[in-house]
């Protein structure tokens, strides 16, 4: 099965997975205090944020971008394609458990399955390099993210994320539901859409810097 889905504007697809946040430890927010988003109240042109330097941008940010994903299904395993940064991920659905020496990685390791008709994603292993949104929300290696994916009808897919990390938040975070709406004809195409630091420094100079009334480098 290869499908296209893309997010629909205007229900917080774009920022983050809820509106409303759960209190930060004060790790967190020392990590939070000190991120320069290029988005939102605390938007500054020439932050800190980890994609300005072409770091991949990592699960769940990823599924919060306007661009389109791809997903593939085989026996064993769905594959995730995203045409921001060109980046993928794997979500093993053959019965195996998350290993136990793992290694934390940008996109973590992934199990999935079937609970009725919602595909559950079971991911642990994310390195503390990326942010959770656009806003500069983190997280610590100890994240365990619980994602659910409903086929609402033929066209649309619902997506929820639940974030629990002890470290970072004081209680579970429950996201919103997102919907995401599935792309045919020449829509189901996504383009080449690598990071490239020359390009992120132009852009940035071009757009993110007059945003914030900042003057360009």
């Amino acid at each position: 099965m290869w499908e296209f889905f893309n997010g629909v504007p205007g229900q917080g697809i774009y920022a983050t997975p809820s509106k409303d946040h759960p209190p930060m430890t004060p790790w967190a927010k020392a990590k939070y205090d000190e991120a320069k988003p290029g988005y939102g109240p605390k938007a500054q042109g020439g932050g800190n944020d980890p994609i300005l330097k072409c770091n991949p941008t990592g699960i769940p940010r990823i599924l919060f971008f306007p661009q389109p994903l791809e997903i593939f299904q085989t026996t064993e395993r769905v594959f995730m394609f995203f045409e921001r940064d060109h980046a993928w991920r794997q979500i093993w659905t053959d019965g195996r458990s998350h290993p136990k020496d793992l290694a934390a990685t940008w996109m973590g390791d992934s199990i999935g399955k079937w609970d009725g008709d919602t595909f559950v994603v079971d991911t642990i292993g994310l390195n503390e390099k990326s942010w959770l949104d656009f806003y500069g929300d983190p997280h610590s290696e100890d994240i365990h993210l619980i994602e659910r994916y409903k086929r609402v009808d033929q066209n649309s897919m619902s997506i929820q994320l639940v974030i629990e990390d002890p470290k970072a938040y004081t209680t579970t975070w429950v996201g919103d539901t997102k919907i995401y709406k599935l792309l045919t004809g020449k829509k189901a195409y996504m383009e080449e859409l690598f990071c490239i630091p020359e390009e992120e420094d132009a852009f940035t100079n071009r757009i993110r810097m007059p945003a914030v009334g900042q003057k360009p480098n």
